[in-house]
Formats: C-alpha cells, structure tokens, sequence
C-alpha cells in the first residue's frame, strides 16, 4: 500500500492537521477525519510513515466503537458516505483511512485507564509507591496487573507540547462533576470490557486511553479513536511474564528504537529504519487481525 503522509483533499475544507488525523469540515453537523499513516511518538510526529496505518487504525476505531454501542454513543454517521463528498480519486488517495463524524464539542481531557504497571507509572511507583499520585500497595512488580483499573486523566497538549498528568478533582474543575463522572465511568467500562473481549483472543490491554465529546443536549460520546495500537498498549499474552518489558502489538517498538538514539525527544523527530517501519506495520497488522478476526 501506498503511504499516506497527509491528506490533499480539494472538495471539503481543511479545519486541521493533528499528530496523525486531518479533519475536513463537511457540512453543519459533519466532519471528516482521515487517519494518515504518519506516527508520532513522545509527542513528536516523525517524518517516516508506516504504509497502511491509517486504514488499520480507522478500521479498528470502527470495530471498537460499533462493540461499545452498549456503553455509550459514538461520533460514526451513518447517514453521509465517504462517496458522497469525495471525487473518485480522492477515495482512491484515502483507500480505506476516512470516517465521516457527527460534529460533537470535544471535552478538554484525555481520559486514559491503567490496567498494569508499566512505562511512566512504573517510573513514579518506584520512587512514590504511587501511579499519578494515586496510593498502590508496596511490592507490586514491573508491568504487574494492577488491583484495579485505574483511571489516571490528562490534559490534551497541542502538537509538539506534553501531556500532563491531571487529579480527578482537576478534571472536575474543567468540565464539571457530572461530566467527570460520566468520563470516569464510560472511560472505566470501556475499558473493562475491551480487556476481556481482547484477552480471550490473545492480547492484554495494559492502557489505553479515550476521548469523549457532547452534542448540543450535553450526551456524552465516544470520539476520535479507540483501542487501538496507537493510542494503547497491547501486549501478547503468551508471552507475558511479570517483572519483564512485555513484546508489544503496538507503537512501543518505535519508542524502544528511539530511546536508543542520541535524540533528545523534540522535533524534528529522526527518519525511521526500513526494519522499523516493516516490523512497527507487522505488530499493527496482527493486532487488528486477532481482535478482528470471527468478529
């Protein structure tokens, strides 16, 4: 498949460009976003796309937010096609990587769970015996299941800016407590489910994170992507050994290769190998195709 570094659309109007997602405003109550093959990794959109991501990363949006119909609503619209809006080559140019959404009002907060102990909250237990300041019980090991899923919020940063770790109380501060809550408890069930769903084909989801905007009555959906390889970690379970860095179906095999550079994690980001870029779209690949699979 042919990469796609970013989108050159001529019928709708560009509204933005994201780490990975161009949006185009299609009418008044729908938006385009077309999942590109570009990557980004600590907050930094590398300039080496991975050929077909963007149709693995839309496709698996769509299966996730089709099986948590249940849960809560979703940002799919069903009732304009990509057909209707686009030229023959446009189509042809996406292939696979466009969803057309309802226009929803964004919440200010990344809404990220936690199922085990690993990467940045590994890091903090060690010196705190805490995850985002919440309390955990001494001796927990190295990407050890946590007692609990928990829900650890951050703030949106713009491109090129960090994340940051958020209180509950903080989230409520910004979108209100019955919001907060609303976010806490979809965030949490979500996950929940999609845990179970995924370990009884093989993957562990040890975090992941989600975002949720309203419409005009205030309902809270499930927007923009959903468990998948980008925005979660999916670890085999086969192999999954408490107290090891697991082998992952997702973007932390381009963290590991960077972390072994002389790169000091701002842009411009540096080009990625051919193995790397061969061996990050194997781990997507097989991902989507064992949550997908029967399904």
């Amino acid at each position: 498949m042919q990469p796609l570094y970013e989108s050159n659309l001529t019928s709708l109007p560009l509204i933005n460009k994201g780490k990975v997602r161009d949006l185009y405003d299609v009418d008044d109550r729908h938006l385009l976003i077309v999942t590109t093959d570009r990557i980004s990794a600590f907050d930094v959109v590398l300039p080496t796309p991975i050929p077909g991501k963007g149709r693995i990363l839309t496709e698996t949006a769509q299966f996730w937010m089709n099986k948590a119909n249940d849960i809560l609503p979703n940002q799919m619209a069903d009732d304009v096609q990509l057909a209707d809006i686009l030229t023959p080559e446009e189509l042809k140019q996406l292939d696979g990587r466009g969803m057309v959404v309802r226009k929803l009002k964004p919440l200010p907060v990344e809404a990220i769970v936690r199922g085990y102990l690993v990467g940045s909250g590994w890091k903090e237990y060690k010196k705190t015996q805490t995850v985002c300041g919440i309390e955990l019980p001494a001796g927990l090991k190295k990407a050890e299941q946590l007692p609990e899923p928990l829900f650890t919020p951050s703030t949106k940063a713009e491109i090129g800016e960090h994340d940051e770790n958020i209180s509950y109380e903080e989230v409520v501060k910004l979108i209100g407590e019955d919001k907060a809550r609303q976010v806490k408890q979809y965030s949490l069930a979500l996950y929940q489910m999609a845990a179970e769903f995924a370990l009884e084909r093989g993957i562990i989801i040890a975090d992941t994170k989600f975002e949720f905007g309203e419409d005009e009555n205030g309902i809270i959906h499930l927007i923009d992507e959903a468990l998948t390889p980008d925005s979660s970690r999916f670890w085999p379970a086969k192999t999954y050994q408490v107290g090891k860095n697991p082998d992952s179906f997702d973007k932390q095999y381009i963290r590991d290769y960077l972390e072994s550079l002389d790169w000091n994690k701002t842009a411009p980001g540096p080009e990625l190998p051919q193995e790397v870029v061969d061996m990050t779209l194997e781990k997507y690949q097989e991902a989507q195709a064992r949550l997908m699979e029967n399904s």
